[in-house]
């Protein structure tokens, strides 16, 4: 753990991520009395420190997880600075850090777009301002493996790789954190969970939207580069990481990382990329686009205990509802010995996670039916039920980046890998396959995972996801 901060700064303080995620996030730090300095907003709007604070506030009243209390916010408020000025102008860091007014371990938070990173970065260490600091650096980091590296360098000029802290805001969340908790807090999963009882695995997340006004973005960036690359690999390493050696944040980072470094290079034969049938037609995207909306994945991770089992991977927008989930689909048993009475498929058992809208963690399995046949029907067993009030994710990484914790920040080496594992399907690849509005996709993804049982559909609502409902 490094040293606490004194100070908070906030580039891009008038921008939609703002007001939408981080002023929520410090009032609910504020509210749990986790908020004890100096929260100063840089942007280019020309706003008064009145302003700023309404700002803030109205992100709270809309996008708030808990309500709003005056007497939190009037606190809040308390805490708030404002620096206004370009990001290329020295005279913008002169003001920040006659503002810091002596602050010895400053937290900058980068919510501004990539392209912005290097020149603020080289603003901070000229004026000085770096100087004991850490960063946070907002995804997504890099567009492929050149560029990433080149933010890599252009961060390292200023800072020390211990000083960086790169955010991805769904490791911070309850569900995904609670899969790595109950995998090590558990003895009964281990002796199952390797290549010899585990047949696949599947991660689905799907959205039952379209980019809802952000096309210009959107078609720049697409899902392999959106949540792929990023969210959806952290959850393969909290899945397939061995048990780290000793406690604490670097023991658990180290494992992850040995998993990055242990997938295997993507294919353009690993990789579906599809695009619902309305995208060109979005406000802000090319007539011509290719830019997936969809993105169905095949990774396998050469280790011993994973060596042949698949990790498929789905994301797209435009499905038939708005979920996260996992399924962890275990061998059936050596024999049939109810075959007689059983004839046909059998649904395999199985470990699922739900990571959204609800949270759940489930064992599939199988039960006799009532009657003379020795015969049986899949059930669920359910082991977790949701907590209230919990952490909202930019809560819990916002706190941790101000207590110098960087359990759940990536490392340099970590985001390398993870683009080297894409770099060549991002550019090398064939064209995005239409799919309708309301489906699972194009056929093709479908077919990535055939001969493994195929997809497993997530079910919302009352009833177990079971593997019968594959596509």
């Amino acid at each position: 753990m490094g040293n606490s901060a004194d100070a908070l700064v906030l580039f891009g303080a008038s921008g939609d991520l703002s007001r939408r995620m981080i002023f929520p996030a410090l009032y609910n730090l504020e509210r749990r009395g986790r908020l004890d300095l100096p929260v100063v907003g840089v942007a280019r709007s020309d706003w008064r420190l009145d302003e700023f604070v309404g700002h803030a506030r109205r992100g709270i009243q809309e996008f708030g997880t808990h309500g709003f209390d005056d007497d939190v916010f009037t606190k809040l408020a308390e805490r708030l600075r404002y620096v206004q000025g370009e990001y290329d102008d020295d005279d913008t860091y002169g003001r920040l850090r006659a503002t810091l007014d002596g602050a010895r371990h400053p937290v900058y938070y980068l919510a501004v777009p990539p392209s912005v990173f290097p020149g603020v970065i080289k603003g901070l260490g000229a004026s000085g301002c770096a100087h004991g600091a850490s960063v946070v650096v907002e995804k997504p980091f890099g567009r492929d493996l050149e560029s990433a590296q080149a933010l890599n360098d252009a961060l390292h000029d200023v800072f020390p790789e211990e000083s960086i802290l790169r955010i991805d805001h769904f490791l911070g969340k309850e569900a995904v954190l609670n899969l790595m908790y109950f995998r090590f807090a558990n003895s009964f999963l281990e002796p199952i969970w390797n290549r010899n009882y585990v047949e696949s695995v599947q991660i689905t997340m799907a959205e039952d939207i379209g980019v809802e006004g952000r096309g210009a973005f959107y078609d720049a960036v697409g899902a392999l580069r959106d949540v792929v690359q990023n969210h959806l690999f952290q959850m393969v390493a909290f899945l397939a990481m061995e048990p780290p050696v000793g406690q604490g944040a670097a023991a658990l980072l180290d494992e992850k990382e040995k998993v990055f470094r242990a997938m295997r290079t993507l294919a353009p034969e690993d990789v579906v990329r599809g695009q619902y049938a309305s995208y060109r037609d979005e406000e802000g995207v090319d007539p011509d686009s290719d830019t997936e909306t969809y993105a169905a994945v095949r990774v396998f991770v050469d280790s011993w205990r994973w060596e042949g089992v698949p990790f498929y991977i789905r994301a797209g927008k435009m499905l038939p509802s708005k979920v996260t989930e996992v399924i962890v689909r275990l061998k059936p048993p050596p024999q049939r010995v109810f075959a007689a009475s059983e004839p046909g498929p059998v649904a395999a058992n199985y470990v699922r996670f739900r990571v959204s809208p609800d949270v759940a963690i489930a064992i599939g399995a199988r039960v006799k039916t009532a009657g003379e046949r020795m015969a049986g029907m899949p059930v669920e067993l359910d082991l977790f039920s949701p907590h209230a009030h919990e952490m909202t994710a930019y809560e819990r990484l916002i706190g941790d980046a101000l207590e110098g914790e960087r359990l759940l920040f990536g490392r340099e080496q970590s985001i390398l890998e993870l683009w080297r594992v894409v770099d060549r399907v991002v550019r090398d690849h064939g064209p995005a396959r239409p799919y309708a509005p309301g489906s699972w996709g194009p056929n093709e993804g479908d077919a990535l995972v055939g001969s493994d049982g195929g997809w497993v559909n997530p079910v919302l609502g009352p009833g177990p996801t079971t593997p019968d409902s594959a596509h």
